[in-house]
């Protein structure tokens, strides 16, 4: 190949990419039980830590642009898991909080971190490897998190 830098063993981005939809793959059959996609388990694990939270806080929370997340919050409102009401003090902002139901599935999800990590652990990868490796992404999201706020 006359160009080895478009190989695309020799990507940054593609072992990434690959990874993170395998791990999602992984979490589905979970999240099946629970009803809900793997961006609305997002949504729910931001509102579980801090609830009820404005739409942009949870977009930029999850690193997703306005016009991503509110399609993904109309859905988890007309399942019942969420409810969006406008600020009584600013009425341009949303704010989103959880229903029972939504407080309710943070219960059933509880196990889903650990159900994951020991199907990763079967594996040759260890524990230390993969907190090394979570470290290492989240340096490289703050870098280029920092790129795009510049």
């Amino acid at each position: 190949m006359a160009y080895e830098q478009l190989k695309l063993e020799n990507q940054i981005c593609f072992p990434v990419y690959a990874a993170s939809r395998l791990i999602t793959r992984e979490y589905q059959p979970y999240l099946d039980e629970l009803g809900i996609t793997y961006p609305q388990y997002l949504v729910l694990m931001v509102l579980w830590e801090h609830d009820p939270m404005p739409v942009n806080d949870i977009a930029r929370k999850l690193i997703l642009n306005t016009n991503t997340i509110t399609p993904l919050l109309k859905r988890m409102q007309s399942q019942g898991i969420i409810e969006r009401n406008r600020s009584v003090e600013d009425e341009r902002k949303v704010i989103v909080s959880l229903t029972r139901k939504g407080k309710e599935l943070q219960e059933k999800a509880a196990v889903i971190p650990q159900q994951l990590v020991d199907n990763l652990l079967h594996g040759p990868i260890k524990t230390e490897q993969l907190l090394e490796l979570k470290k290492q992404l989240y340096a490289l999201i703050d870098l280029l998190n920092r790129n795009e706020t510049e």
